[in-house]
């Protein structure tokens, strides 16, 4: 495992939101472009349809999976950090990792999305339904990924979903203490050695909380919550109908 220098104290202040989000950029622009990726297919159009909605989940989970995970491992490497690509080692384990965090990631925000497009009438087979339909086209849209991962098993990821949906009150709060899963599993499943993950554990958690805010601020600007339920209302005449 890696053991190089840590990062600084963390300090929960826009000044470091900033400066994670600066760090997170250099880190993306160092990625060798060898090493696959995620879809992270960025738009900018309001989230008017189930669609849009699980679009929107599948590719900002992808994203924050991503830059957060290289992110952290840069930090640590420093100007190791490039020529670490060229063991095989190191990016099968990357690979792990990263598909591992993108189910946490994918967990996280479809809960979120789902629970405030559908706040106004948060009917809990029909929540359950449209989350189970977001999670399982975030995992379809990187099948191919998964399937290149033999230490990662979309059922898994599926069944430990559907175990937090059975707990999942819809008529609770909306808000950034539903991003529980994803802050463990980038601490968890980073390749970094574990008496270091111990001194970076809350700058770690940080750096997700801080990209998931800059996440919240996206979804709220585009979210028409009455199209997207007008939208799931369409879905289920026509599932009746048939």
């Amino acid at each position: 495992m890696l053991a190089v220098r840590g990062p600084p104290a963390p300090h929960d202040s826009d000044e470091d939101f900033v400066q994670v989000r600066r760090s997170l950029k250099q880190a993306w622009e160092f990625l060798p472009g060898f090493l696959a990726r995620l879809a992270i297919r960025r738009d900018s159009g309001p989230i008017e349809t189930v669609e849009a909605l699980c679009g929107f989940v599948a590719t900002r989970a992808a994203f924050v999976a991503q830059k957060t995970l290289y992110g952290y491992v840069k930090t640590r490497m420093g100007t190791r950090y490039p020529a670490m690509f060229e063991d095989d080692v190191f990016i099968a384990s990357i690979d792990i990792a990263k598909m591992h965090v993108f189910a946490a990631c994918l967990s996280d925000l479809t809960v979120f999305a789902v629970s405030d497009a559908l706040r106004e009438e948060p009917d809990e087979s029909r929540c359950r339904a449209l989350a189970e339909r977001c999670f399982d086209a975030g995992l379809a849209a990187n099948a191919d990924q998964a399937r290149s991962v033999p230490a990662f098993s979309a059922d898994e990821a599926k069944a430990a979903f559907a175990g937090r949906l059975a707990l999942r009150d819809w008529r609770s709060d909306v808000g950034p203490a539903l991003f529980n899963a994803s802050p463990d599993a980038l601490v968890h499943w980073a390749p970094i050695a574990p008496e270091l993950k111990r001194d970076d554990t809350e700058i770690v958690r940080n750096s997700i909380r801080f990209a998931w805010r800059d996440v919240r601020e996206q979804y709220h600007k585009r979210i028409d919550r009455p199209a997207v339920m007008a939208d799931v209302a369409r879905f289920e005449r026509a599932v009746g109908a048939g």
